[in-house]
């Protein structure tokens, strides 16, 4: 029985070797549905993440917002009052708090926060400065540490953001919400949102009496306490991500089906002889289906692994070379990227395997 055992197997190893060139490719296949899978979800999972973690690092215990406006920042427009914040300091239970302009540079997607310095400074417990200083002028511009170092950026350079040219006047600590700093004043110039903020930053004494006091000053607009905003910023609780996921998922699983499909198919084709020859020797057409599927599950767990080193290399390399992206790869996505591509491997071999299974001896024996 071990020997019939070991036999199966050398065929099934001993037909992948024949064509090394179509197995590579199936191979190939697998692992780019795995990538593919892998990064898009590393990567919107990572983004989401780190971004509630630098809000976070802000110091506030409440955000609030203009209503019907997105959980991400950079797509709040500047509709609120900067005059708001006056009402808000007199609300029980706010401690500080400090008006936000938030802002996109569209050439690199970069967030850029328009700040008021000394609020926003006493409310993140203060900058860490790890070069330089605080803004000395309107065109004065602070970024992070990992801004810094992605694009090589020192104290005394300058930069152009927003089409306005900008001198660094210092490098902090990442994880005070945004990457890069101006002043408040500027940013609503070049925005045209004169006197207009996209937010405010609530700290409070008491979270849950300060909330329940911001909702009666304002019913209609968003305010969230900064614990409710971390349990949001999390891609499953992100809708609005799943149109694209899906996409991305789904690409992945038909280049693989395609291709496995592809592959078994003129597999069939080219062995019929040799499936005539196992059914005249009296193989079933489970066993025949069974040889055909093992070969393909053999071939999607060569890619399965090898998607898995590649993903894990990708990144290695993008950490290095762009370290302000953030990916973060949960496990329950591993797993469902291997079944994914498992799924795909088989789906792509049924229909040539139950085709080969359906072969009458005698014609696969005469076929050339």
């Amino acid at each position: 029985m071990a020997s019939k055992e070991f036999t199966y197997w050398r065929l099934v190893w001993s037909n992948l070797r024949v064509r090394p060139v179509r197995t590579a490719l199936s191979v190939v296949a697998v692992a780019m549905q795995v990538v593919l899978i892998l990064l898009i979800v590393g990567m919107i999972n990572g983004v989401v993440t780190e971004w509630g973690q630098r809000v976070q690092g802000v110091g506030a215990d409440l955000l609030v917002r203009p209503p019907n406006s997105s959980i991400f920042f950079a797509f709040s427009t500047a509709s609120m009052q900067q005059s708001l914040g006056e009402q808000l300091v007199k609300v029980p239970g706010v401690e500080a708090i400090s008006p936000v302009l938030v802002m996109v540079e569209t050439k690199a997607l970069d967030i850029i926060y328009g700040i008021d310095y000394q609020s926003f400074n006493d409310l993140s417990a203060g900058f860490k400065f790890l070069a330089g200083g605080p803004f000395r002028g309107p065109d004065d511009a602070i970024v992070d540490n990992i801004k810094a170092q992605s694009h090589h950026l020192t104290v005394g350079e300058h930069i152009t953001l927003l089409n306005h040219d900008f001198t660094i006047r210092g490098i902090v600590e990442s994880g005070k919400g945004a990457r890069l700093f101006i002043p408040l004043g500027t940013a609503q110039a070049i925005t045209g949102a004169t006197d207009k903020v996209s937010m405010f930053y609530v700290r409070s004494s008491n979270t849950h009496s300060t909330l329940g006091n911001l909702e009666k000053l304002l019913p209609t607009y968003r305010i969230l306490s900064m614990q409710e905003y971390l349990t949001l910023m999390n891609s499953a609780n992100l809708p609005e991500l799943d149109p694209f996921i899906n996409s991305m998922v789904g690409l992945g699983v038909a280049i693989s089906f395609l291709v496995v499909f592809l592959a078994t198919y003129t597999i069939v084709l080219e062995r019929t002889h040799e499936i005539g020859i196992l059914k005249a020797l009296g193989a079933s057409r489970a066993q025949v289906v069974s040889l055909i599927l093992q070969e393909t599950l053999l071939m999607a767990g060569f890619g399965i692994l090898l998607g898995l080193g590649a993903t894990w290399l990708t990144r290695v390399i993008l950490h290095h070379n762009v370290p302000s992206l953030t990916i973060l790869i949960p496990w329950h996505w591993v797993a469902n990227a291997i079944l994914l591509a498992l799924a795909a491997a088989t789906a792509g071999a049924f229909y040539p395997a139950y085709r080969a299974a359906r072969f009458d001896p005698i014609d696969a024996l005469a076929y050339e």
